[in-house]
Protein backbone atom coordinates (compact mmCIF):
# COMPACT_ATOMS: atom_id res chain seq x y z
CA UNK A 1 0.00 0.00 0.00
CA UNK A 2 1.39 3.51 -0.97
CA UNK A 3 0.69 6.85 0.61
CA UNK A 4 -1.24 9.12 -1.48
CA UNK A 5 1.19 11.83 -0.85
CA UNK A 6 3.98 9.81 -2.50
CA UNK A 7 2.10 9.18 -5.53
CA UNK A 8 1.25 12.81 -6.17
CA UNK A 9 4.81 13.91 -5.22
CA UNK A 10 5.79 11.01 -7.31
CA UNK A 11 3.41 12.00 -10.60
CA UNK A 12 4.98 15.57 -9.92
CA UNK A 13 8.37 14.20 -10.47
CA UNK A 14 7.73 12.52 -13.57
CA UNK A 15 5.79 15.38 -15.27
CA UNK A 16 8.74 18.22 -14.35
CA UNK A 17 11.70 15.65 -14.79
CA UNK A 18 12.92 14.42 -18.26
CA UNK A 19 12.30 10.87 -19.05
CA UNK A 20 16.27 10.51 -19.84
CA UNK A 21 17.26 11.49 -16.45
CA UNK A 22 14.74 9.22 -14.35
CA UNK A 23 16.09 6.22 -16.56
CA UNK A 24 19.77 6.80 -15.14
CA UNK A 25 18.63 7.53 -11.79
CA UNK A 26 16.92 4.03 -12.49
CA UNK A 27 19.87 2.60 -13.97
CA UNK A 28 22.04 3.66 -10.59
CA UNK A 29 19.56 2.34 -8.26
CA UNK A 30 19.87 -1.19 -10.09
CA UNK A 31 23.62 -0.99 -9.84
CA UNK A 32 22.92 -0.81 -6.09
CA UNK A 33 20.01 -3.63 -5.74
CA UNK A 34 17.57 -0.87 -5.02
CA UNK A 35 14.69 -2.23 -7.53
CA UNK A 36 12.51 1.08 -6.98
CA UNK A 37 10.28 3.12 -8.82
CA UNK A 38 12.57 6.12 -9.60
CA UNK A 39 10.07 8.99 -9.07
CA UNK A 40 8.69 7.46 -6.02
CA UNK A 41 12.13 6.81 -4.46
CA UNK A 42 12.70 10.68 -5.03
CA UNK A 43 9.21 11.08 -3.52
CA UNK A 44 10.23 9.35 -0.67
CA UNK A 45 13.15 11.58 -0.06
CA UNK A 46 11.61 14.53 -0.55
CA UNK A 47 8.95 13.45 2.50
CA UNK A 48 11.79 12.34 3.93
CA UNK A 49 13.84 15.62 4.38
CA UNK A 50 10.43 17.70 4.60
CA UNK A 51 10.04 15.37 8.00
CA UNK A 52 13.08 15.51 9.12
CA UNK A 53 13.36 19.26 8.82
CA UNK A 54 10.52 20.08 10.71
CA UNK A 55 11.52 17.55 13.37
CA UNK A 56 15.35 19.33 13.63
CA UNK A 57 13.51 22.83 13.26
CA UNK A 58 12.05 22.31 16.55
CA UNK A 59 14.68 20.67 18.66
CA UNK A 60 17.25 23.36 17.64
CA UNK A 61 14.58 25.97 18.86
CA UNK A 62 14.16 24.06 22.16
CA UNK A 63 17.25 22.77 23.04
CA UNK A 64 19.50 25.55 21.36
CA UNK A 65 21.62 23.15 19.41
CA UNK A 66 24.06 24.98 16.47
CA UNK A 67 22.25 25.82 13.01
CA UNK A 68 24.21 23.49 11.32
CA UNK A 69 22.51 20.71 12.73
CA UNK A 70 19.82 21.51 9.86
CA UNK A 71 21.87 20.06 7.57
CA UNK A 72 22.11 16.83 8.46
CA UNK A 73 19.45 15.19 6.91
CA UNK A 74 20.87 16.18 3.28
CA UNK A 75 23.83 13.84 4.64
CA UNK A 76 20.96 11.06 2.81
CA UNK A 77 22.25 12.44 -0.40
CA UNK A 78 26.24 11.20 -0.06
CA UNK A 79 24.94 7.95 1.92
CA UNK A 80 22.40 7.05 -0.45
CA UNK A 81 26.09 7.47 -3.33
CA UNK A 82 27.91 5.58 -0.97
CA UNK A 83 25.42 2.78 -0.06
CA UNK A 84 24.80 2.08 -3.70
CA UNK A 85 28.97 2.42 -4.94
CA UNK A 86 29.65 -0.44 -2.13
CA UNK A 87 27.12 -2.43 -3.68
CA UNK A 88 28.21 -1.88 -7.27
CA UNK A 89 31.95 -3.30 -5.60
CA UNK A 90 30.63 -6.32 -4.38
CA UNK A 91 28.26 -6.98 -7.33
CA UNK A 92 31.12 -6.43 -9.20
CA UNK A 93 33.37 -8.86 -7.36
CA UNK A 94 30.42 -11.69 -7.46
CA UNK A 95 30.25 -11.07 -10.75
CA UNK A 96 33.93 -11.80 -11.44
CA UNK A 97 34.22 -14.25 -9.43
CA UNK A 98 31.53 -16.40 -10.90
CA UNK A 99 32.29 -15.10 -14.36
CA UNK A 100 35.03 -18.04 -15.41
CA UNK A 101 33.31 -20.86 -14.39
CA UNK A 102 29.68 -19.73 -16.04
CA UNK A 103 32.01 -19.08 -19.33
CA UNK A 104 33.39 -22.96 -18.81
CA UNK A 105 29.60 -23.98 -18.52
CA UNK A 106 28.52 -22.15 -21.53
CA UNK A 107 31.41 -23.24 -23.47
CA UNK A 108 30.49 -26.88 -22.85
CA UNK A 109 26.81 -26.28 -23.51
CA UNK A 110 28.13 -24.90 -26.88
CA UNK A 111 30.42 -28.43 -27.42
CA UNK A 112 27.10 -30.89 -27.19
CA UNK A 113 25.44 -29.21 -29.73
CA UNK A 114 23.68 -25.69 -28.35
CA UNK A 115 23.16 -22.57 -29.96
CA UNK A 116 24.36 -19.62 -28.71
CA UNK A 117 21.40 -18.08 -27.61
CA UNK A 118 19.79 -21.42 -26.43
CA UNK A 119 22.98 -21.98 -23.81
CA UNK A 120 22.50 -18.57 -22.45
CA UNK A 121 18.63 -18.86 -21.86
CA UNK A 122 19.10 -22.86 -20.27
CA UNK A 123 22.34 -21.28 -17.87
CA UNK A 124 20.00 -17.84 -17.07
CA UNK A 125 17.15 -20.22 -15.45
CA UNK A 126 19.24 -22.39 -12.76
CA UNK A 127 22.16 -19.81 -11.87
CA UNK A 128 22.10 -17.48 -8.57
CA UNK A 129 23.89 -13.90 -8.99
CA UNK A 130 24.53 -10.75 -10.41
CA UNK A 131 25.92 -12.60 -13.53
CA UNK A 132 23.31 -14.55 -13.72
CA UNK A 133 20.55 -11.53 -13.41
CA UNK A 134 22.08 -9.35 -15.96
CA UNK A 135 22.06 -12.38 -18.45
CA UNK A 136 18.26 -13.13 -17.80
CA UNK A 137 17.57 -9.20 -18.67
CA UNK A 138 19.80 -9.51 -21.47
CA UNK A 139 17.53 -12.79 -22.68
CA UNK A 140 14.36 -10.68 -21.85
CA UNK A 141 15.16 -7.02 -24.15
CA UNK A 142 16.17 -10.02 -27.00
CA UNK A 143 12.89 -11.31 -26.70
CA UNK A 144 11.29 -8.18 -26.86
CA UNK A 145 12.99 -7.48 -30.12
CA UNK A 146 16.66 -5.81 -29.33
CA UNK A 147 19.45 -6.74 -31.59
CA UNK A 148 21.57 -9.16 -29.91
CA UNK A 149 24.99 -7.32 -30.36
CA UNK A 150 23.64 -4.50 -28.83
CA UNK A 151 21.79 -6.46 -25.69
CA UNK A 152 25.07 -7.89 -25.58
CA UNK A 153 27.39 -4.89 -25.33
CA UNK A 154 24.91 -3.31 -22.96
CA UNK A 155 25.34 -6.14 -20.36
CA UNK A 156 28.92 -5.86 -20.82
CA UNK A 157 29.03 -1.98 -19.99
CA UNK A 158 26.68 -2.49 -17.24
CA UNK A 159 28.90 -5.47 -15.53
CA UNK A 160 30.76 -2.23 -14.31
CA UNK A 161 34.07 -4.46 -14.79
CA UNK A 162 36.53 -3.22 -17.13
CA UNK A 163 37.85 -6.95 -17.83
CA UNK A 164 35.10 -8.46 -18.23
CA UNK A 165 33.58 -5.98 -20.93
CA UNK A 166 36.74 -6.49 -22.58
CA UNK A 167 36.63 -10.45 -22.95
CA UNK A 168 32.73 -10.15 -23.21
CA UNK A 169 33.16 -8.12 -26.87
CA UNK A 170 35.99 -10.24 -27.55
CA UNK A 171 33.44 -12.88 -27.64
CA UNK A 172 31.38 -10.57 -29.78
CA UNK A 173 33.53 -10.38 -32.17
CA UNK A 174 34.20 -14.19 -31.83
CA UNK A 175 30.94 -14.61 -32.55
CA UNK A 176 30.51 -12.69 -36.09
CA UNK A 177 33.35 -13.83 -37.32
CA UNK A 178 32.54 -17.22 -37.11
CA UNK A 179 35.12 -18.84 -34.99
CA UNK A 180 34.81 -21.75 -32.84
CA UNK A 181 32.86 -20.35 -29.98
CA UNK A 182 33.40 -22.98 -27.42
CA UNK A 183 37.05 -22.56 -27.85
CA UNK A 184 37.22 -18.94 -27.71
CA UNK A 185 35.15 -19.07 -24.61
CA UNK A 186 37.40 -21.65 -22.93
CA UNK A 187 40.42 -19.86 -23.60
CA UNK A 188 39.16 -16.35 -22.41
CA UNK A 189 37.71 -17.74 -19.15
CA UNK A 190 41.41 -19.22 -18.51
CA UNK A 191 42.65 -15.83 -19.34
CA UNK A 192 39.97 -14.37 -16.86
CA UNK A 193 40.92 -16.88 -14.18
CA UNK A 194 44.97 -16.20 -14.11
CA UNK A 195 43.52 -12.25 -14.79
CA UNK A 196 41.37 -12.25 -11.19
CA UNK A 197 43.91 -14.04 -9.42
CA UNK A 198 46.64 -11.05 -10.25
CA UNK A 199 44.18 -8.48 -8.86
CA UNK A 200 43.81 -10.18 -5.84
CA UNK A 201 47.23 -10.11 -5.05
CA UNK A 202 47.62 -6.85 -6.11
CA UNK A 203 45.06 -5.90 -4.37
CA UNK A 204 46.25 -7.80 -1.07
CA UNK A 205 49.56 -5.82 -1.45
CA UNK A 206 48.42 -2.15 -1.40
CA UNK A 207 45.57 -3.30 1.58
CA UNK A 208 47.99 -1.95 4.43
CA UNK A 209 49.19 1.76 2.58
CA UNK A 210 44.61 1.84 1.93
CA UNK A 211 44.20 1.23 5.69
CA UNK A 212 46.91 4.01 6.81
CA UNK A 213 45.63 6.62 4.45
CA UNK A 214 42.00 6.09 5.99
CA UNK A 215 42.62 5.83 9.58
CA UNK A 216 44.41 9.43 9.19
CA UNK A 217 41.42 10.83 6.84
CA UNK A 218 39.34 9.56 9.26
CA UNK A 219 40.59 10.07 12.84
CA UNK A 220 43.65 11.02 13.45
CA UNK A 221 43.58 14.65 11.22
CA UNK A 222 39.78 15.64 12.00
CA UNK A 223 40.62 15.02 15.81
CA UNK A 224 43.90 16.73 15.71
CA UNK A 225 41.69 20.01 14.02
CA UNK A 226 38.98 19.48 16.52
CA UNK A 227 41.21 19.84 19.11
CA UNK A 228 42.64 23.54 17.49
CA UNK A 229 39.00 24.09 16.86
CA UNK A 230 38.36 23.51 20.73
CA UNK A 231 41.75 25.72 21.82
CA UNK A 232 40.20 28.67 19.78
CA UNK A 233 36.96 28.25 22.15
CA UNK A 234 38.93 28.20 25.20
CA UNK A 235 41.20 30.91 24.15
CA UNK A 236 37.79 32.86 23.06
CA UNK A 237 36.56 32.57 26.34
CA UNK A 238 39.26 33.91 28.35
CA UNK A 239 39.05 36.84 25.76
CA UNK A 240 42.80 35.92 23.94
CA UNK A 241 40.85 36.79 20.70
CA UNK A 242 43.10 37.38 17.75
CA UNK A 243 43.12 37.06 14.01
CA UNK A 244 44.40 33.72 14.74
CA UNK A 245 42.36 32.34 16.76
CA UNK A 246 39.69 33.07 14.82
CA UNK A 247 40.53 32.10 11.46
CA UNK A 248 41.97 28.77 12.58
CA UNK A 249 38.70 26.48 12.56
CA UNK A 250 37.55 27.92 9.89
CA UNK A 251 41.45 27.15 7.55
CA UNK A 252 41.01 23.89 9.55
CA UNK A 253 37.51 23.08 8.23
CA UNK A 254 38.85 24.01 4.75
CA UNK A 255 42.10 21.86 4.88
CA UNK A 256 40.23 18.61 5.88
CA UNK A 257 37.87 18.31 3.04
CA UNK A 258 40.50 19.11 0.94
CA UNK A 259 42.74 16.53 2.72
CA UNK A 260 39.68 13.97 2.41
CA UNK A 261 39.45 14.40 -1.21
CA UNK A 262 43.08 14.05 -1.84
CA UNK A 263 43.03 10.97 0.07
CA UNK A 264 39.92 9.35 -1.42
CA UNK A 265 42.20 10.40 -5.15
CA UNK A 266 44.82 8.57 -3.71
CA UNK A 267 43.42 5.45 -2.57
CA UNK A 268 41.75 5.28 -5.67
CA UNK A 269 45.01 5.54 -7.49
CA UNK A 270 46.61 2.65 -5.86
CA UNK A 271 43.80 0.04 -5.91
CA UNK A 272 42.66 1.18 -9.71
CA UNK A 273 45.46 3.28 -11.14
CA UNK A 274 42.99 5.66 -12.09
CA UNK A 275 41.19 9.34 -10.61
CA UNK A 276 38.05 8.00 -11.53
CA UNK A 277 36.86 5.99 -9.25
CA UNK A 278 38.22 8.31 -6.78
CA UNK A 279 34.84 10.52 -6.03
CA UNK A 280 33.60 6.90 -4.23
CA UNK A 281 36.14 7.09 -1.57
CA UNK A 282 35.91 11.17 -1.19
CA UNK A 283 32.32 11.42 -0.68
CA UNK A 284 32.11 8.89 2.29
CA UNK A 285 35.78 10.10 3.52
CA UNK A 286 34.44 13.82 3.61
CA UNK A 287 31.28 12.74 5.20
CA UNK A 288 33.23 10.88 8.28
CA UNK A 289 36.45 13.05 8.63
CA UNK A 290 33.40 16.40 9.03
CA UNK A 291 31.54 14.39 11.21
CA UNK A 292 33.91 13.45 13.30
CA UNK A 293 35.37 17.55 13.46
CA UNK A 294 32.03 18.62 14.07
CA UNK A 295 31.46 16.57 17.17
CA UNK A 296 35.15 17.59 18.46
CA UNK A 297 34.78 20.78 17.46
CA UNK A 298 31.49 21.88 19.01
CA UNK A 299 31.15 19.29 22.04
CA UNK A 300 34.90 19.13 22.59
CA UNK A 301 34.41 21.70 25.35
CA UNK A 302 31.94 20.04 27.27
CA UNK A 303 33.44 16.62 27.06
CA UNK A 304 36.64 17.50 28.07
CA UNK A 305 35.62 19.85 31.13
CA UNK A 306 32.38 17.98 32.18
CA UNK A 307 34.56 16.06 34.75
CA UNK A 308 35.73 19.52 36.43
Amino acid sequence: MKFKSILIISNFIENKIPERYLSKFEEFLLSGSIFTNPSEFLAGLVIFLIVTEIILVIIFFTLNLPSSILFAPFLVFPALYTYVSIKQEQNKTKIENSAPDFLRQLSSMLKVGLSFENAMEDMSKYGEGPLYDEMRRTILEIRMGRNFDDAWKAMSKRLKSRELERIFIIILDGRKSGSSMADVIMNVSNDLRDLLAIKRERKSTVMMSVMFLIISAVIATPFALGMVSVYSQFMESFGQVSDLVLTAPVAGQFYLIIHSILIGLIISVIMYGSFKKGIKFSVPIVVVSYGIFYLISNFGVSMFTGGF
